[in-house]
């Protein structure tokens, strides 16, 4: 099968639509990231570079609710009330929203108090729905997790009608701590916290389980799984040692058969791995064969183990790199920086990934995002060390993971990927929560800037760490403490016919400047050495990683000591002081 045909077939739309414009096939997100993937892409042919610089608020957008917001939102178009959006609170609310206008068209307020006091430790506070539902849309049923308080603090999975909010009758809600059980464990709801988005593949709901922030008490890495169709129907799968957690934010993948999760840090384990620090494969039901086939875990776990430097700092990704062997991949980023990417047919146990890098930055609790374009396969990612970072993947035996670009870029939120056709105009988004809060879009193959975060209405309050945007009809929306913001494009932007080659939307033009860099060590720090001819200005731009790092004497020659001393990659570009004339790039690369 052609490959842009496949990315359209899994993904949840792709369809070219007018801003604005209600097109014949239906636009639906109806889970996180927009696919089971969790690639984050969304293909909707408004989003051209040169409008995208104009997008704005929508300022009669009402999207007032109640309560904070750690969970992406969703769209569903089919129903009576037209397209809606769909928002959860931490206060265990749940709302319908037009999808125009913002204003409510039915909300849930009922569904039980959330957790305020008595967790054994934790950072959200209350404590209700954190992790982004899901909906059948053959049934038009929303599926959601809730924390509600009571003698017995319990988890509860909900399944709602999406046009009406009524609860489906026979057997919903579901209580997990009643139901779900692994290997004579049973679950607890106490010690266990509901951060990753639901996910739903044939037939099955599945909701991924982590502890607390702080480690806190006997919780363990839980998968549960519940027919939609038979909710008494209720299988689960555990890390066998205390701990293990699934903590990113898009909570349970999927390559439409397989589920895929990633671990924490675990405890006690006398030196025996047991499920955590680790890319865990299951099968419907969830069921887990235990077999090096359906598990990976680095070879140094017990040292991350030792550490609290988990390697499920970010939820999974699935990958396809056309033309790479193996070329059907799943992604985990660690807390130790690194970027792994395994062979999710076979992941072959304990033992060495496929390829693995620095990606320059510590990762947690975010989802990351993979695109193609006309130069390759893409992932990208914010880490805590304050910037957004996209890398290439190799179509080469093995797969190799390249540095791309970097942007400085505060706050901790997840990314998301627009893009006209499926390779052309792509656009990566992120938006500034609990930094500038505000939203943020760079060139997918360059970085480029393409928005800047808009003026004064653009700005938002209240937006959580790890959350993330999505894309309908020309629109962004956003999930914010007590409100969702809907941003648009201009009126009347036109459809843009895809064409072959991507758009290029850097400000630098490469000019006659011929670059050359090589790393060394000097004083054992990473130090690079660069060095340029053809430049005719006074002066020139140093460029590391898309940020200027130095204004120096155009004599051709500027170490760059970088104040790191392991293993790490760099892009370099030198340029006419204060001017788009540029050389080309350059990539520095340092060994362990």
């Amino acid at each position: 099968m052609d490959l842009k045909v496949l990315r359209c077939v899994v993904a949840v739309f792709c369809v070219a639509v007018l801003s604005g414009v209600e097109a014949n096939a239906q636009v639906n997100v109806t889970q996180e990231h927009n696919n089971p993937s969790r690639d984050g892409v969304y293909v909707d042919a408004a989003f051209t570079p040169s409008a995208a610089i104009n997008l704005t608020r929508d300022l009669n957008f009402n999207g007032a609710i109640s309560g904070n917001v750690y969970a992406q939102p969703l769209y569903i178009e089919g129903g009576p009330s037209g397209p809606i959006i769909i928002a959860v609170t931490e206060s265990n609310n749940v709302y319908a929203l037009n999808a125009t206008t913002g204003a409510v068209i039915w909300q849930r307020t009922d569904l039980g108090p959330p957790v305020t006091s008595g967790l054994p430790c934790g950072n959200i506070n209350p404590t209700g729905i954190t992790g982004t539902p899901v909906v059948d849309l053959a049934s038009r049923r929303l599926f959601l997790d809730a924390l509600i308080d009571g003698p017995t603090k319990k988890h509860f999975i909900f399944s709602l009608n999406v046009d009406t909010g009524a609860t489906t009758p026979g057997g919903w809600p579901v209580d997990v701590n009643a139901t779900a059980t692994y290997n004579g464990m049973n679950f607890v709801s106490l010690a266990q916290e509901e951060r990753g988005a639901l996910a739903l593949v044939n037939g099955i709901v599945y909701v991924s389980y982590s502890g607390y922030l702080g480690d806190c008490g006997n919780y363990h890495g839980w998968v549960v799984g519940v027919n939609i169709n038979s909710p008494s129907t209720v299988v689960a799968w555990a890390t066998t040692a205390v701990g293990g957690g699934i903590w990113g934010h898009g909570g349970v993948a999927s390559d439409g058969t397989n589920m895929f999760v990633v671990t924490g840090n675990t405890f006690n384990t006398g030196g025996n791995w047991m499920g955590g620090e680790a890319i865990i494969r299951l099968q419907a039901g969830p069921t887990w064969s235990g077999q090096p086939t359906d598990y990976w875990v680095p070879t140094n776990w017990l040292s991350l183990d030792s550490s609290d430097t988990d390697l499920g700092g970010v939820s999974a990704t699935v990958i396809d790199v056309p033309g790479a062997t193996p070329s059907q991949l799943v992604l985990a980023l660690g807390k130790d920086s690194n970027a792994y990417l395994v062979n999710r047919n076979n992941l072959g146990g304990i033992t060495s990934p496929v390829t693995q890098a620095n990606v320059s930055g510590i990762n947690r609790g975010t989802s990351a995002v993979t695109y193609h374009t006309s130069q390759g396969t893409y992932i990208a990612f914010h880490n805590d060390a304050g910037s957004i970072r996209s890398y290439k993947i190799t179509a080469t035996n093995p797969p190799t993971i390249v540095f791309g670009w970097s942007q400085n870029q505060t706050g901790r939120g997840s990314p998301w990927v627009t893009t006209t056709d499926g390779t052309n105009n792509t656009i990566v988004w992120v938006a500034g929560v609990a930094g500038d809060q505000r939203l943020h879009g760079y060139d997918g193959d360059t970085g480029a800037v393409v928005y800047a975060g808009g003026g004064a209405n653009e700005l938002m309050t209240g937006t959580r760490q790890w959350n993330t945007g999505i894309v309908a009809r020309g629109r962004i929306y956003f999930g914010a403490d007590n409100k969702i913001y809907a941003f648009r494009l201009p009126a009347g932007t036109p459809t843009p016919t895809p064409t072959a080659t991507a758009t290029a939307t850097a400000t630098a033009t490469p000019g006659p400047i011929q670059l050359r860099g090589q790393g060394k060590k000097l004083g054992g720090i990473n130090t690079s050495r660069l060095k340029w001819r053809g430049a005719t200005s006074a002066n020139v731009d140093v460029y590391r990683d898309g940020v200027v790092i130095a204004t120096t004497p155009n004599d051709g020659l500027y170490d760059d000591s970088t104040g790191t001393t392991g293993q790490a990659s760099f892009m370099y570009e030198v340029c006419e002081a204060g001017t788009g004339t540029c050389s080309n790039n350059v990539t520095v690369n340092f060994g362990p």
